[in-house]
């Protein structure tokens, strides 16, 4: 009798359960390192966001002579000075999907300013990481 045997090609479970454990930490040495990226961008969005704004609520002072009571007088006012709309959109969001704060501010040394901010991820005062505020 004779066999008629066939080389048989293809990968064993062995080796598929070696490339797989070999991915496995890859993925897990990798992965932290670029969710820190999605971090760290999310929190470069707000400032660039934040500082558009700004410019936005400058130009209104300069027209108007004092910042607005909120965001939406950048789109539209009553004011017979105002020049705008000094925003191109709508008053965006923050990266993580809430509203920036906002407000004017006075103080005896700078005279009339505002503050801007972000809560971050956590939606709270304080934090760190990507729950930090981000202030402009």
């Amino acid at each position: 009798m004779k066999y008629n045997m066939r080389k048989i090609s293809g990968f064993t479970l062995v080796e598929l359960l070696i490339v797989m454990v070999i991915l496995g930490l890859l993925s897990a040495i990798v992965a932290p390192r670029m969710f820190s990226k999605v971090s760290s961008a999310k929190v470069g969005t707000a400032k660039a966001q934040m500082q558009v704004l700004a410019t936005a609520l400058d130009s209104y002072r300069l027209d108007i002579g004092y910042y607005p009571e909120n965001l939406n007088q950048l789109l539209s006012s009553e004011d017979e000075s105002w020049d705008g709309p000094y925003f191109p959109q709508a008053i965006p969001q923050d990266p993580w999907k809430n509203d920036y704060e906002y407000s004017r501010t006075a103080s005896e040394q700078s005279g009339e300013g505002f503050s801007l901010k972000s809560l971050g991820r956590d939606k709270k005062v304080g934090g760190e990481g990507e729950d930090a505020d981000v202030e402009f």
